[in-house]
């Protein structure tokens, strides 16, 4: 019989590292390229997009939730379908809607502020390092999903609305980052709070850097391809699982 991660005192998500990080921006950054490499580049729409990437999240969540263990390859590629879903999906909330960025976001904010009033109310913790069941996963997933579409939206709104353009919204994003890192090293505060502040600042900030690559010039971009970017991308993820093994977190009690 195969031993489960459980079993083994184990969660079914990665060690918090730097890598993990790295990898983070980088997928977040595919999830905006590739997003709307399917959305726009090949004029499908949002709506077309959404479904496409939302059937392709679904499959990759059922099968992270049948794998006994942690499994590196497997966990970042539902990590990159939940934010080229999310990248579809914020985009058709915030723009094919009418309801503009204030409006999507607001909306999505309470999506996700939801999730995790569900999650705790549930099972009485939103920590990742209690990751290890199919109930917990099915939260944790969700979360995630809903986190990376209101990054999305986010990213758009300060980058478009707010006038700052892609690089002074990455700079926004990058500092806000910054900050819980400082608070992560010299504070008590919540490692749960802050892992989940940092997990959907990076959103935003992947959002505004991948628009800041294929975007056109007169926008602020670099007008690079969305093809070109997202294989770059691609083999820069790849080649960070490869140089730094990932190892599951220790599984803690609720």
């Amino acid at each position: 019989m195969e031993t489960s991660a459980s079993d083994l005192g184990l969660s079914k998500v990665p060690e918090l590292t730097l890598a993990f990080w790295i990898i983070k921006i980088a997928a977040t950054t595919l999830g905006e390229t590739g997003g709307d490499a399917v959305s726009m580049s090949m004029d499908l729409g949002y709506l077309v997009g959404t479904a496409i990437f939302a059937l392709l999240f679904v499959v990759a969540v059922t099968i992270q939730i049948k794998v006994p263990r942690f499994e590196p390859p497997l966990y970042w590629i539902t990590i990159i379908a939940s934010t080229t879903v999310g990248t579809t999906l914020a985009d058709f909330a915030t723009r094919s809607l009418g309801i503009g960025y204030a409006g999507g976001s607001s909306l999505l904010a309470a999506l996700l502020f939801g999730c995790f009033a569900l999650w705790y109310w549930t099972l009485g913790s939103v920590s990742i390092n209690t990751v290890r069941s199919p109930r917990e996963e099915t939260f944790y997933w969700l979360t995630i999903m809903a986190s990376q579409t209101l990054g999305t939206a986010l990213g758009d709104w300060t980058a478009d609305s707010a006038g700052l353009g892609y690089l002074g919204a990455a700079f926004i994003f990058s500092g806000l980052l910054a900050a819980v890192v400082a608070a992560f090293w010299w504070t008590n505060h919540s490692r749960t709070n802050l892992f989940w502040a940092a997990f959907i600042l990076t959103r935003p900030l992947g959002a505004v850097v991948g628009d800041f690559l294929d975007k056109p010039m007169s926008d602020g971009g670099l007008a690079l391809s969305r093809y070109s970017a997202s294989a770059v991308l691609c083999a820069f993820i790849v080649a960070m699982i490869m140089l730094f093994p990932q190892r599951a977190a220790h599984a803690k009690a609720h």
